[in-house]
């Protein structure tokens, strides 16, 4: 009976990766035909990478999902940082409050999120010209509750009394929170810029209300698949893919490598005590 049922929880576990990457794993497949669509086979060739380098469409599109990204992932999480920080010190019926007000964003349909946005920088006077700096505003302000929810664990997780013990010893609440906090939450803050630059990479809907004249991969996209699915496409997905898998991996190693160590540490601890 125990084997019958470890193997189907390994069957299942099986069934779930299957359908989470074979389709990643055909689109990288089809990313080396030599046909210009990806429908069929048609023999081992590196065009559509060389199509890529060559279109100054996609790459004018990826510099600039890139400089939204990069800009907008790093204003949210320094913002989402510093409110995750003063929610986590309040009292706890007016963080409850605050939180689900914050909540709401993410919840929200992105078309709705989009039409608001596009709304407000009309109402501003902020033009379609202006469509960089409206993109990285658009972007922050939907990363910005993910950041506050991947740091609001980590700061749950520290103890209030490592910030005291730096104040007693002298530190600046800035250096204690510089020195303390913030190495301490730092594995969260990672998370929610990874969130957030992921996102920002992903997301087409606000991007397609509040672009303007510029134009991130997702609209490119969009435009160009109206005449078919191109291989050219599939080899930006899939080298998309593997940068973001190997961020991914470097950080989760490194978080390994650091409760390896803080366990290490705890265990002396315990055995001087």
């Amino acid at each position: 009976m125990k084997r019958f049922l470890k193997f189907l929880k390994g069957s299942y576990l099986g069934l779930v990766l299957f359908f989470m990457y074979m389709p990643i794993f055909v689109m990288m497949v089809m990313s080396f035909t030599d046909s210009r669509t990806a429908v069929v086979w048609n023999g081992f060739s590196f065009g559509a990478y060389a199509d890529l380098f060559s279109d100054s469409d996609v790459k004018e599109a990826l510099v600039t999902t890139l400089v939204v990204a990069l800009v907008s992932a790093t204003v949210a999480t320094v913002f989402g940082t510093a409110t995750a920080i003063g929610l986590h010190s309040m009292k706890k019926k007016r963080r409850a409050v605050i939180e689900a007000v914050t909540q709401l964003p993410m919840v929200n349909p992105d078309l709705v999120t989009g039409i608001a946005m596009m709304l407000l920088f009309a109402f501003i006077g902020l033009r379609q010209e202006h469509g960089l700096l409206r993109l990285i505003i658009a972007h922050v302000t939907f990363n910005l509750p993910y950041v506050i929810f991947s740091v609001m664990p980590k700061l749950r997780q520290s103890s209030n009394t490592l910030y005291e013990a730096a104040l007693d010893l002298g530190c600046s609440p800035f250096q204690a929170l510089m020195k303390v906090v913030i190495p301490d939450i730092m594995p969260g803050i990672v998370s929610g810029f990874l969130l957030a630059f992921t996102l920002s990479i992903d997301d087409f809907a606000i991007s397609l209300f509040t672009g303007g004249t510029s134009m991130n991969l997702s609209m490119l996209i969009y435009s160009k698949m109206k005449k078919g699915v191109s291989t050219e496409f599939c080899a930006l997905s899939a080298l998309m893919f593997l940068v973001v898998g190997i961020l991914l991996l470097i950080v989760n190693m490194r978080s390994i490598r650091q409760e390896k160590q803080a366990a290490i540490q705890e265990k002396k601890v315990m055995r001087k005590a």
